[in-house]
């Protein structure tokens, strides 16, 4: 892949984090720099009634699975911009080995799978 199309990916790659860091801070908290914890209510800051206090824990529990999906989608993208930093074999299927399509990588530039070793 030339290096032109390579610097796109990344520049792509980049922006999709931190629009995610963004999202993922508005209702989680960063513990590591790669992982992320649900906020959860802070129940007695306030006087709230018995049903705000239902809603909260409602939330937060409707929280955990996105929180979950946008943390790994987070790290699959801050893995693939560190291989391109780094030297490492970007756009390489780490399955199997063979190099994955330009056309692949353009649409999903964090897959690690080729078309045919996707899960």
């Amino acid at each position: 892949m030339e290096k032109e199309n390579i610097d796109k990916i990344k520049a792509i790659l980049v922006e999709e984090k931190n629009e995610l860091e963004k999202i993922l801070s508005s209702f989680a908290k960063n513990k590591d720099g790669e992982n992320w914890e649900t906020k959860f209510p802070q129940f007695g800051k306030h006087t709230l009634k018995q049903d705000e206090n239902a809603d909260e824990v409602e939330e937060y529990i409707n929280l955990l699975p996105v929180e979950y999906r946008l943390e790994l989608q987070f790290l699959d993208i801050k893995r693939a911009i560190e291989k391109i930093e780094n030297g490492r074999k970007y756009g390489i299927c780490e399955r199997c080995g063979e190099e994955i399509k330009e056309k692949r990588l353009n649409a999903i530039p964090e897959t690690k799978f080729c078309s045919k070793c996707r899960i």
